[in-house]
């Protein structure tokens, strides 16, 4: 009950930090591209930035990978909340269940949610399983991250998680689809999409600046 009440509240704050936060959104054109094809993609953001998307992308018709942790149970009920499908599992637990179900929500016209360097970091450092999983797939990676004016950042957290505040600016910035073909090797397009999240997040950075 304390988690349901927790969950709901949470939900209601990320509403207020939506409607009061003017937002600004860049090269939004890389997803209608890709929906006007009829692909279905992966949407990667770093750990770090991932909140204001719960709200960007309420009933949008994704998927989100979340950790089997007592602090993914938390997350599952808002992402329900935002009409949001979630699929439990992480590189550490519950890995191959949870490529089955994403799998099965491509299949049914679901696009994928991941933070491709969480759920234990290294900050800002992607994991091959994101690559193996878009590989395994046949759908690209679609790389996106946002910057806040207003924010706090707890430092204590291994990826200094940024926490929106309410009354500011956001910046939401979409790079190119980035194909990984059958052929690829996963650790030169781990860090090809760690040099576009890279640039992509410090464009968005310089906009709230």
């Amino acid at each position: 009950m304390l988690q349901a009440l927790g969950a709901c509240l949470a939900y209601a704050y990320v509403s207020f930090v939506g409607l009061t936060t003017r937002l600004s959104v860049v090269r939004g054109d890389s997803r209608e591209r890709l929906r006007s094809r009829g692909r279905r993609f992966i949407y990667a953001c770093w750990h770090q930035r991932q909140i204001y998307f719960t709200y960007l992308h309420r009933g949008a018709g994704a998927a989100v990978l979340v950790s089997r942790s007592r602090d993914g149970e938390l997350i599952a009920k808002i992402l329900e909340l935002s009409r949001l499908a979630t699929i439990r599992g992480s590189s550490s637990r519950g890995g191959a269940a949870a490529v089955r179900e994403m799998m099965e929500a491509v299949q049914s016209g679901l696009d994928i949610a991941i933070t491709p360097d969480g759920p234990r970091g290294p900050a800002r450092e992607v994991k091959e399983g994101a690559l193996f999983l878009a590989q395994s797939l046949g759908i690209p990676i679609l790389p996106l991250t946002c910057a806040l004016s207003r924010k706090i950042v707890v430092k204590k957290a291994w990826d200094r998680f940024h926490f929106p505040l309410p009354f500011g600016r956001v910046a939401v910035v979409y790079g190119e689809p980035i194909e990984v073909l059958p052929h690829d090797d996963l650790k030169a397009k781990a860090a090809e999409l760690k040099a576009v999240l890279d640039r992509l997040t410090d464009e968005a950075d310089a906009l709230v600046s």
